[in-house]
């Protein structure tokens, strides 16, 4: 009987904290701009920083308040166009001088060189790494965003970027490329 008590109370508490918890997370809720949120749809959602910025979320935050819709290289040309048509302006080539889209990369661990640390797999923000501690490690290459962010924290240097071999589906048609001649 001491046990149905026990259990009684429990239920009644876990309730009245659930209770609780959903009445402050709608009392308190923090609205955010529509605007962030759209923008923040349309980025790719890696968390890479290669924008400048810690996450996805405060580079959408950026781009509303005026920032370059241009400084998101996972995303590519075409995140950078569908920003520009959003924010109304005009597209630029992505940030950092060049005019074509990067070469897409990914990483690879020479796995008979790891010491299995777990450095690369805490700096991963994709979690594209499996391992475990004193284990050897592997990339996931279909999850990794090519971010480049587990390179340095490797003490070994045992991470290489290397490109993706281009295949029937990730191959992309530079058209700027294509000479043209006029016939006569």
């Amino acid at each position: 009987m001491t046990l149905m008590y026990a259990l009684i109370a429990l239920g009644l508490l876990a309730l009245f904290f659930g209770l609780l918890l959903g009445y402050a997370a709608i009392k308190y809720k923090v609205e955010s701009s529509p605007i962030v949120d759209q923008i923040d749809a349309i980025l790719p959602q890696t968390q890479c920083g290669q924008c400048g910025y810690p996450g996805c979320r405060p580079y959408a935050e950026a781009i509303s308040n005026g920032d370059d819709v241009n400084k998101c290289p996972p995303g590519g040309e075409a995140t950078v166009k569908k920003l520009a048509d959003l924010m109304g302006v005009e597209a630029k080539p992505l940030a950092g001088g060049e005019a074509s889209e990067p070469i897409k990369k990914v990483a690879y661990i020479r796995e008979d060189e790891c010491i299995g640390c777990t450095k690369c797999i805490q700096a991963c923000p994709v979690d594209a790494i499996v391992g475990a501690t004193r284990q050897m490690h592997t990339i996931l290459a279909d999850e990794c965003t090519g971010c480049d962010l587990c390179v340095d924290p490797c003490p070994v240097d045992c991470i290489d970027m290397i490109p993706v071999a281009e295949t029937k589906q990730n191959w992309k048609w530079q058209l700027n490329a294509i000479p043209v001649t006029q016939i006569d």
